[in-house]
């Protein structure tokens, strides 16, 4: 889990959670798989189908701006999506893709050096992003211990049950 290899696709600045999965989707549904179906409809109406398991979505600033519902980075991680990289993130979107398991990397100037199709090697341990299409390397913003933790486990939830077997609880 720690080396992350995928391509990119590729979104820009201020992506909002209701871009990612319409409030029609989040308002009918909890169910991961239903969600997948229609993440980033609003952008692209076939980036559902276009994905596949272990791609990687690199934008540009405030990505995942909007509600606070954690339906946004459950949809993409449903639909395959292994990391997002971005410029910046929204706060509430970052600490839920981490609670669901989705690494997310902030990497100043990689929406400028990047283009969808690329290929993308994420090195989480390390905090490098390459790009192995273009041969450039980027350190993204480092994540402390906790969190990688937390993605290690695969979310909080499967993290704190690890821990409350450990503490025999």
């Amino acid at each position: 889990m720690s080396i992350i290899k995928g391509r990119v696709w590729k979104f820009g600045d201020n992506i909002d959670t209701d871009v990612i999965i319409p409030f029609k989707y989040k308002a009918r549904t909890l169910d991961p798989k239903e969600l997948a179906q229609h993440v980033m409809e609003g952008i692209d109406p076939d980036f559902a189908r276009k994905v596949k398991p272990g791609d990687i979505i690199v934008a540009g600033k405030n990505f995942g701006c909007g509600s606070s519902r954690e339906q946004a980075p459950l949809a993409i991680k449903a639909a395959g999506i292994a990391a997002i990289v971005a410029e910046s993130f929204a706060r509430i979107f970052f600490r839920n893709a981490i609670n669901i398991g989705l690494p997310v990397l902030e990497v100043k100037g990689i929406s400028e050096k990047t283009d969808e199709g690329d290929l993308l090697e994420i090195d989480l341990l390390q905090g490098m992003v390459k790009n192995l299409t273009k041969n450039m390397a980027f350190k993204a913003a480092p994540l402390p211990d906790m969190i990688m933790e937390i993605l290690k486990e695969g979310g909080l939830v499967n993290y704190l049950k690890k821990r409350r077997k450990i503490e025999g609880q």
